[in-house]
C-alpha cells in the first residue's frame, strides 16, 4: 500500500510518501520513498498580521500542485493532508484551503493543537519502550509545542501550547505563556516514574545530526544548553556558515532549543531521544489505520 501525507506547518510544508508492508509479525512497516520540504514560513505572516498574504497563498497553491504531481508519479493510493498552527490562526485559512482544493483536488484539514499532539503519538514509539520510565513527547513547531505524556505505556495527557519558534522570533510569547506551560508540566508529571523525553521536529533532528551521536543514543540536557550558548554567540549568517544551515533553519534553531531546554528542566528530565519522526509520520500511521478499518468494514 502506497500512502502520502502532507503537513503544512508554520515554518514549512512537507510531503512524505511511503510504502507500507506487513512484516513477519503481521505489523506494518513504513518504508520512506520520498520526503520533500518547502520553507513556506507562513507563521511570519500570521503571527503578526493574523492572515496569510496573497504571495504566500500563491506559494501554498504552487507547492501543493507540485506535491500533487509527485503523488501522481508515485502512484499513491491514499492521501492525508493537514495544516497546523499558522493556518489555525489565519483569518483567511479556510478560504485558502478551499482555493487549494479547487486548484489541486487535495482536501487539507486544519487540525487543532490537541489533534496534532495525538497524531504525533500515532508513531507508537513509546509503546515499544520499557515500563520503568515515563515518556514525554515534545514536538516543537513554528507556531506551537505539542506535549504528549505516557506512563506505564498508557497515555496520561496530550496538550498543545502556543509557544513556537516563529512566535518567539516575533515576540508573540510572553511570561504568562511560559508560566502556563511550566505549571502544567510540573503538576501533571509529579509523582510519575523517571521521565525521559522524546523530541520531534526539524530543529531537534538537526541538533542530533550536529552532535554526531549514533542513532538510538540520547542527547543530554547539558549538551542542549551548550549548543544554545554556542549558537547564541553567532549572528544568523555566522550560524549558517559555521554549521552549514539553511537560513530558515538557522533562525529558528535557537528558540527551538530554548523550548526543549525549558520543557526538560520543568519536567526534571536529563536526556532526550530523537527518533527523527514528525507529524507527517503520524499522519501516515493514522491514514493506514483508517484505510484498514474501512477495508475491514467492507
Amino acid at each position: 500500500m502506497r500512502l502520502a501525507a502532507i503537513d503544512i506547518g508554520s515554518n514549512a510544508a512537507r510531503l512524505l510518501i511511503s510504502d507500507v508492508v506487513r512484516n513477519y509479525e503481521g505489523k506494518p512497516d513504513f518504508n520512506k520513498l520520498n520526503l520533500v520540504r518547502v520553507p513556506l514560513r507562513l507563521g511570519f505572516d500570521v503571527f503578526e498580521k493574523k492572515e496569510i498574504s496573497a504571495e504566500k497563498t500563491r506559494m501554498i497553491i504552487d507547492t501543493i500542485k507540485a506535491y500533487k504531481c509527485l503523488i501522481d508519479v508515485y502512484n499513491v493510493q491514499y492521501i492525508k493532508a493537514c495544516a497546523t498552527s499558522a493556518m489555525r490562526d489565519a483569518s483567511n485559512g479556510p478560504a485558502i484551503i478551499a482555493e487549494v482544493k479547487e486548484a489541486t483536488g487535495i482536501d487539507i484539514r486544519i487540525i487543532s493543537g490537541d489533534e496534532e499532539a495525538a497524531v504525533i503519538y500515532e508513531n507508537h514509539v513509546a509503546e515499544n519502550l520499557d515500563k520503568e520510565h515515563s515518556y514525554l513527547y515534545t514536538d516543537v513547531g513554528g507556531g506551537s509545542t505539542e506535549l504528549t505524556f505516557f506512563s506505564q505505556n498508557q497515555l496520561v495527557f496530550k496538550r498543545s501550547f502556543n509557544i513556537g519558534t516563529i512566535r518567539l522570533l516575533k515576540n508573540q510569547v510572553n511570561e504568562s505563556h511560559w508560566d502556563e506551560m511550566k505549571d502544567f508540566i510540573r503538576e501533571k508529571i509529579k509523582g510519575h516514574k523517571q521521565v525521559v523525553a522524546i523530541g520531534t521536529g526539524g530543529n531537534i533532528n538537526k541538533v542530533f545530526s550536529l552532535s554526531k551521536k549514533k542513532d538510538g543514543k540520547p542527547l543530554a540536557l547539558d549538551l542542549l544548553k551548550d549548543y544554545y550558548k554556542e549558537f547564541s554567540n553567532f549572528s544568523l549568517y555566522e550560524r549558517m556558515r559555521t554549521y552549514n544551515l539553511r537560513e530558515d533553519r538557522a533562525d529558528v534553531i535557537l528558540p527551538a532549543l530554548q523550548i526543549y531546554i525549558n520543557v526538560m528542566r520543568w519536567a526534571g528530565i536529563e536526556e532526550i531521544f530523537v527518533p527523527k519522526i514528525g507529524l507527517a509520520d503520524g499522519l501516515l500511521h493514522t491514514l493506514y489505520d483508517e484505510v484498514k478499518l474501512k477495508e475491514t468494514a467492507v
